[in-house]
Order: structure tokens, then C-alpha cells, then sequence
């Protein structure tokens, strides 16, 4: 992880997947900075990956936002309600143990994996009549390929996921898109490419946040973790490109799965770590 070609194709590929899903990339640089550093305080651990996460966002939601699928009302408004938690989030890193740590990471992650690999819903049910009360929004998008998304959701159910991954993202430093993006699909009913764009979208806002109050704390005060960051940011930009292309070339379902079985894969490594 010293060698910058490693840290830049390893951003690289962070970048890919981490757009592709709509998570940010932090569920995989955690592992790997857990694993590779475990000397590393988990407060520096977050740091570093949500600040790689912060580029991957921003550079993904730069190609969604040409796409034509990122759904601004909603995504602005999430992400107002997830700053309050990512401050706070930011904050409880300081306290955490890093066993502790890592074992929690580890369950969450093959939690959420076997929930989305099982669950058969795909999110984007028709509206129906009884979603007309002032909580429940209706939108419709049109991408820059014609195709056309029509959802309704429940914008108070939507606020308060927000708050809490606003919290978790930070803690974890995995950006927060493997909580969103399930709860967009499963919860809120969004189509799975405008959960995964929008998320990103959120994600760019949240994960600034995040990285100006890690600035203040300290957590970027070592030169070695500056230089790692830059390496892998390099990688991540590029990389979150072509994962907002590949975005388009595959179904809603072959994203929910692929999405799965990294959370499932990462989370078992972690634990078996601790073993």
C-alpha cells in the first residue's frame, strides 16, 4: 500500500465499483486500511476513507448529473438532514476501540449483503392511491437516453434515514451509500439507477462535511496519510467515471446483487480476521 501505483489502481478500481453501487467505495478501502494498517486509530481510518469517498462523489455525481438521473429535490433535501449526524459522527470516532470497531463493521456489512442478495423487491412500484397525504412526493425523470422514471415516496420516512445515515457514514467512514441505496430501493421505492445516482449526489454533499470536521479535529495532521489520500484520489476520479458508464450498460437487479456480495465477502473477511 506504500507504492503509489498500487494506491492509484487500487483507487482506481475503488472508484469503479464504489460509483457503479452508488456506495461511495468506502465499504472497500475500510477493509483493506483495516486490514493493511491495523496500527491506524480508527478516527484516521474513517478520515482517510471518507475523504476518498468525498472524490469518488464528487466525480460520480459530475457523470450522473450528465446522465440525467440524479433526482435534485430529493438528494438536496436528504442531504441537508444527513449533516447534523455526519458532525456528530465525526465526533464519536474518537471513542471508538478499533477491535470494536471492525467486528461491527463486519456484521453490518453481511447484514445488509444476505438482506439485499434474498430480498426480491427492486424498488419503483407504480404510485398507487393511497400515497396522496403531503408526505408522499411523486416525481418523474427523463435521462438523457429517453428513458423514463416515474416513483412515488415517503418524504418524512426519507428524512429520518437521512439523519441516521448522515451518523453512520462517518462512524464507518464507508460514505453511506450502502445504507441509502438499499433504503431508497427497498423503502422509499426510488428506481434502482436514480438510488444509485442520487445517493451519489448526497453522498458529494455529506462526505464534505465529513472531511472539513475530521480537518479540524486532526485526522489528516500525518504527511503519510496526506500523500495516501492524493494517490488514491487520483485513482478513485478516473475510476468513478467509468462506473457511472457502466452504470448504464446494466440492469437494476445485476446491481442490487453485485452490491451483496461485496457487502457479504468484505464483511465475513473482517470478522475472520478477528477470529
Amino acid at each position: 500500500m506504500d507504492n503509489f501505483i498500487v494506491l492509484i489502481l487500487g483507487g482506481f478500481i475503488i472508484g469503479t465499483l464504489g460509483t457503479l453501487i452508488g456506495a461511495g467505495g468506502g465499504f472497500i478501502l475500510v477493509p483493506v486500511l483495516l486490514l493493511a494498517f491495523p496500527q491506524l486509530p480508527p478516527d484516521v481510518v474513517t478520515g482517510i476513507s471518507i475523504a476518498i469517498v468525498a472524490c469518488n462523489a464528487i466525480s460520480g455525481s459530475v457523470a450522473y448529473a450528465r446522465s440525467g438521473r440524479i433526482d435534485f429535490k430529493a438528494g438536496l433535501l436528504f442531504a441537508l438532514f444527513t449533516i447534523p449526524g455526519s458532525i456528530l459522527g465525526v465526533r464519536a470516532t474518537k471513542y471508538i476501540s478499533p477491535q470494536v470497531f471492525t467486528i461491527v463493521f463486519g456484521i453490518i456489512l453481511i447484514g445488509v449483503g444476505i438482506f439485499l442478495f434474498l430480498n426480491k423487491k427492486n424498488g419503483a412500484e407504480k404510485p398507487s392511491s393511497d400515497r396522496r397525504s403531503r408526505n408522499w412526493k411523486h416525481h418523474e425523470l427523463i435521462d438523457n437516453k429517453g428513458e423514463k422514471y416515474s416513483y412515488s415516496y415517503n418524504q418524512t420516512i426519507g428524512i429520518i434515514i437521512s439523519v441516521f445515515v448522515g451518523f453512520i457514514s462517518p462512524v464507518l467512514g464507508i460514505g453511506g451509500g450502502i445504507v441509502h441505496v438499499p433504503a431508497m430501493v427497498q423503502w422509499l421505492q426510488f428506481p434502482v439507477h436514480i438510488a444509485t445516482a442520487t445517493s451519489h449526489f448526497i453522498l458529494a454533499i455529506m462526505s464534505i462535511i465529513s472531511v472539513v470536521t475530521h480537518y479540524l479535529q486532526g485526522s489528516y495532521n500525518d504527511p503519510a496519510v496526506v500523500k495516501m489520500i492524493i494517490y488514491l484520489a487520483i485513482g478513485v476520479v478516473t475510476g468513478a467515471q467509468l462506473g457511472a458508464f457502466l452504470s448504464h450498460k446494466l440492469n437494476g437487479t445485476t446491481i442490487i446483487k453485485a452490491l451483496a456480495v461485496c457487502l457479504t465477502i468484505v464483511g465475513i473477511r473482517l470478522l475472520l480476521h478477528h477470529l
